[in-house]
């Protein structure tokens, strides 16, 4: 059988806003109903495969968990990366996982965030592989190319069957005139980033090529700490490692290294342009999602999350409205992206981060206004579900109970709060509120004090483990 390896630890900085460092682009609904994390797991069920090896960071652990419960998904384990260093390492950690248990299978190593059109062709391409990497090989997958695209590297190779073959070179992303006579030449594949091998392969090649790497990730792994699903190597022995990618650190080095060429109608979704050239358009060519109304406009892609958005005689722009940013910007400059966020980043916005909508494990919450000395927030709990037992020393709340019947103890002291019901918690109280029923609860909190931020949180319990 097939162990899959997900990695889900990206950012996706290139399709901010939607995409924030806190709810990134793999966690998205961006193709139809399902998060590209849950896309990816589905594509898989023509292949015969062992349940699922997640790897992504701590910010992102109960967001992975909650997507795998909705698909009834029981994974192998979440692996948590103490730090984003690539691929080379997160890898190293699943495969050491993997080793340990089903040693015997291969690994199927895939990013959490590419869009396959015809998942039948990929799952054809790694039947075509298994063979070889029983044998030894490190198979990666290339891809077809469309069009001469200057945002993937490239594979060389002799491209003389539909079996893996060897790899003559690999190519960095080009310059156009480059990828021109590259997809003229049909010996020029996409590099999708994806890999077919042993955990033995995986394991010896790393050792081999990048032993800093190997042995970094070792100690970490044999300090590791299992907290329920999740499993957290090490932090100070991993954050020895060198950030490297698979390619740099084991790809380009070794001598069992081929590649299977497919042609699944793959996108990386590395861009909103990659976005707009994906989805079903209207006759102008606008893409629209959510409530639009687009007059005179043509070839935009038009993003509202929560309020009508209209345009009016615009043509190639993205336009992406969410409740705390609006994006607008010339469909050219969409790989671009990205320096914006790093402008956020520089001057310590919250926006490159989170939405105004947070998600937690027990629900999530809407910031949906402040000022100073009070903030606002639309608190959703799931059923079964319960906050921190907490204290605050510099807030007090009130909460307003609008659906369900909340259960609130304060100081000790449990009561129910019902629909149109309110309660006061004081400061320093000691508190919690919990959701009982079988429907969410929702309600408004309102904070006021002398300072509100969500480091005034001491918790003293948590049934998730972030005491």
């Amino acid at each position: 059988m097939l162990q899959p390896i997900i990695i889900a630890g990206g950012s996706g900085t290139r399709l901010w806003p939607l995409s924030r460092k806190s709810y990134s682009k793999q966690f998205l609904p961006l193709v139809g109903t399902q998060s590209m994390l849950q896309a990816t797991i589905a594509r898989l069920e023509a292949l015969s495969c062992l349940p699922p090896i997640v790897v992504c960071n701590e910010e992102h652990r109960f967001i992975a968990a909650e997507q795998l419960r909705e698909m009834a998904i029981e994974q192998q384990a979440i692996i948590l990366e103490p730090c984003a260093l690539n691929t080379a390492p997160a890898v190293c950690l699943a495969a050491l996982l993997a080793n340990e248990t089903n040693a015997k299978d291969n690994l199927l190593i895939l990013p959490a965030d590419h869009h396959m059109g015809k998942p039948e062709d990929f799952c054809a391409g790694v039947k075509r592989s298994e063979l070889d990497a029983d044998a030894g090989n490190l198979i990666t997958f290339g891809i077809t190319p469309s069009e001469p695209a200057t945002g993937y590297g490239y594979i060389k190779a002799r491209i003389d069957s539909s079996l893996p073959t060897d790899i003559h070179e690999f190519i960095e992303k080009p310059c156009y005139a480059d990828a021109v006579n590259f997809v003229a030449s049909a010996n020029y594949l996409w590099n999708s980033g994806i890999f077919l091998c042993s955990s033995d392969t995986y394991l010896s090649e790393l050792e081999k090529h990048r032993p800093e790497i190997f042995s970094a990730c070792v100690s970490a792994w044999q300090k590791r700490r299992i907290y329920g699903d999740f499993t957290r190597p090490d932090n100070s022995e991993f954050m020895r490692c060198p950030a490297e990618s698979i390619d740099y650190a084991i790809m380009e080095h070794t001598d069992c290294a081929k590649v299977t060429a497919i042609d699944p109608d793959w996108n990386d979704l590395g861009s909103w342009s990659s976005l707009h050239e994906l989805l079903p358009k209207t006759s102008q060519g606008n893409v629209h999602s959510g409530d639009v109304l687009s007059v005179d406009s043509a070839n935009n892609y038009i993003h509202s999350g929560h309020r009508l958005v209209t345009a009016l005689g615009i043509n190639d722009l993205v336009i992406v409205d969410t409740k705390d940013a609006l994006l607008v910007a010339h469909k050219d400059k969409a790989q671009e992206i990205k320096s914006i966020v790093e402008q956020l980043d520089s001057q310590q916005r919250p926006e490159s981060i989170h939405h105004r909508e947070v998600f937690r494990p027990w629900g999530k919450y809407d910031a949906m206004d402040s000022a100073e000395r009070f903030q606002v927030k639309r608190i959703t709990v799931k059923p079964m579900a319960k906050l921190s037992v907490q204290m605050h020393h510099h807030r007090a709340e009130h909460w307003v109970v609008v659906k369900g019947t909340a259960k609130v103890t304060i100081d000790g002291v449990e009561s129910l709060v019902s629909e149109n019901e309110s309660v006061y918690i004081p400061i320093g109280a000691v508190h919690a509120l919990e959701n009982p029923g079988k429907i969410a609860i929702e309600l408004i909190e309102i904070q006021t004090g002398s300072y509100l931020g969500e480091d005034d949180i001491v918790r003293l319990e948590d049934r998730y483990g972030r005491t």
